[in-house]
Order: C-alpha cells, then sequence, then structure tokens
C-alpha cells in the first residue's frame, strides 16, 4: 500500500482519506472491504448502510430488464 492512497495534500494541510478506528484511536485506518469497515489491529467492524446495497441491486436489475426488453 502506498503512502498516498492514505493521505492526500491539500495546500498546506495533509488529509486522511480513510477512516480512523474509534478503538485504537488516530494512526490506525479501517480497512475498507464491499459490505464493511474493519480494523486489522483490534476486530473493530463496522457495516455500511444496507439502503446503499438496494438501490445498486435495483439499479442493476433495471439495466438487465431493460436489456431483455430491447432484444426480444
Amino acid at each position: 500500500m502506498n503512502k498516498r492512497e492514505i493521505f492526500k495534500v491539500e495546500g498546506d494541510k495533509i488529509v486522511r482519506l480513510r477512516k480512523t478506528c474509534p478503538k485504537c484511536g488516530p494512526g490506525v485506518f479501517l480497512a475498507e472491504h464491499r459490505d464493511r469497515f474493519s480494523c486489522g489491529k483490534c476486530g473493530y467492524t463496522e457495516f455500511k448502510s444496507t439502503s446503499n446495497k438496494n438501490k445498486l441491486k435495483e439499479e442493476v436489475s433495471g439495466e438487465v430488464k431493460e436489456e431483455t426488453k430491447e432484444t426480444s
């Protein structure tokens, strides 16, 4: 992993691009997975919201329906 993936420089400030672990404190970042954020040090896990998953499923199913209508 490159430091450029974790930090960003904006002017004179350094901005952290990843969430920090609430148990471990600053300096320990959460790994981003498809459905959750997790800490590799203490095992803290934060799940992403399910409403985003439902929206993605609707969009994908909507695209599939449109394709099937066009082909038939």
